[in-house]
């Protein structure tokens, strides 16, 4: 009966079950679809628009939701119980995590320092028309070092892994994985970098205090959940990046 009526619903937007189905899966299995990645992640994307009002009734149901920036072409999706920016706390917390899944300490580390260079270049106007910042490999490694006190991987395929991450959570761009090794390059620092870590958390980190000195603020990731580690353990220069969790 259910999909019947979706049948006739999508009708009305010259969409078939079958795309609407494949629709769900890319953009589940994924967490985040952002136009300007790919030719495929547009058609996605644009598909998505057709009907962004049945998607979001059909994960309501799951108590997913979904945080979608139209100006620059992006939309992510939060699972039960997440932080989402601009909407209402959900009262539904997960009792064991759910469909969460953390993030290494060091991808965490750097989704930081990504957040807090785009923050940057933001307040200095360096956006482009489609809200990204550029941001070289170097000057990664030297924010890195120097509010983190350590260096990005020096092994080339685990630094292409960890900037690997962050493309595939579609926090950052850049055109070819060779590109990586050149200390030269550039990579852009896209805008859903913000709703991934807030505004509150960005302040709470850069005063040293708050919410992220008493526990785990959460970063999201599509329908995966990451805690974040605690401003206290990512700036008290002690050992906690030796190991992951």
């Amino acid at each position: 009966m259910l999909k019947h009526w979706l049948s006739e619903q999508l009708k009305n937007k010259h969409l078939s079950v079958d795309e609407f189905s494949e629709l769900l899966i890319r953009l589940l299995d994924y967490g985040v679809l952002c136009r300007d990645e790919s030719a495929v992640e547009q058609k996605f994307y644009d598909r998505f628009v057709q009907c962004e009002e049945l998607v979001e009734d059909y994960l309501s149901i799951l108590a997913l939701r979904l945080d979608h920036n139209r100006r620059f072409g992006y939309v992510r999706v939060f699972p039960p119980g997440a932080q989402v920016p601009g909407l209402q706390d959900d009262d539904q917390q997960p009792f064991n995590g759910g469909m969460r899944a953390r993030l290494s300490q060091m991808e965490v580390a750097l989704v930081l320092v990504l957040r807090i260079e785009y923050a940057k270049q933001l307040r200095e106007g360096r956006v482009d028309e489609n809200g990204c910042v550029l941001v070289s490999i170097e000057s990664l490694g030297i924010a890195f070092n120097n509010l983190l006190k350590r260096s990005l991987p020096e092994n080339l395929t685990e630094r292409r892994a960890l900037l690997r991450r962050m493309r595939q959570l579609r926090l950052v761009h850049y055109q070819s994985e060779d590109d990586l090794d050149n200390a030269e390059s550039w990579l852009r620092i896209r805008p859903a970098i913000t709703s991934f870590v807030t505004d509150e958390a960005l302040d709470a980190l850069l005063e040293g205090a708050g919410p992220l000195d008493t526990a785990a603020e959460e970063v999201s990731a599509g329908d995966k959940t990451v805690s974040a580690i605690a401003a206290s353990s990512l700036f008290a220069g002690k050992n906690e990046f030796e190991g992951d969790n």
